[in-house]
């Protein structure tokens, strides 16, 4: 569950000259800060599979995280660095927060026996070494399919072409993120304001 990435064409002007990116210095404070709200990010998911901390925690508690998210990627999109700064330091609260109401309630992380990716149609593949570790997959509400090393390798004999291009170039990988449960903020254009009209945001996400 990264942030949201900020682009936009090198040749056009700032839209904020007071952005955080406005500047080579400004932007390198600015990534720091972001490099260690994705890191913890991906820390979180490692240790309790891929989106699926926030499903663990209280609908009153889900409401702030994402609330945080929004503030945050608003910062990012529009902020200048102090107010990127103090945005990282609360989302960093924020996980750390849902990480604690998760093990107080007393769930279960992701056993270390098993691999968790997201696919693109927004489902997540648990990968475990046979059928016997299988139970040790915990689904959690999301839309989950768990594939064992056998079914791995039967998965490289039809796909003989993705095969053939992984023995070619080693290293070469396929990276999507994608939400198994619907992601509130992914049907919101632009983070600004809490109070921007529903009209200007949201769009058909079918």
């Amino acid at each position: 569950m990264p942030t949201v990435k900020r682009q936009k064409d090198p040749a056009a002007p700032l839209l904020n000259p007071a952005g955080w990116d406005a500047s080579h210095g400004t932007y390198i404070a600015g990534r720091a800060v972001l490099d260690g709200v994705d890191a913890l990010a991906a820390e979180m998911e490692a240790k309790w599979g891929c989106d699926r901390l926030r499903l663990l925690v209280s609908p009153e508690l889900r409401e702030k995280f994402d609330r945080q998210r929004y503030r945050l990627n608003a910062a990012v999109l529009h902020g200048d660095l102090e107010t990127l700064r103090q945005e990282c330091r609360r989302m960093t609260a924020a996980w750390l927060a849902l990480d604690n109401a998760a093990l107080m309630a007393g769930a279960r992380v992701l056993d270390p026996e098993v691999w968790e990716v997201a696919l693109d149609d927004g489902s997540v593949a648990a990968i475990v070494k046979d059928n016997a570790a299988a139970h040790k997959v915990a689904a959690s509400g999301r839309k989950l399919a768990i594939y064992t090393l056998e079914e791995i390798a039967k998965l490289f004999g039809a796909g003989y072409a993705l095969n053939v291009a992984k023995l070619a170039w080693p290293g070469a990988e396929v990276v999507a993120v994608r939400k198994s449960v619907p992601d509130p903020l992914k049907a919101i254009r632009h983070a600004t304001s809490f109070d921007d009209p529903l009209d200007d945001l949201f769009h058909p996400t079918a």
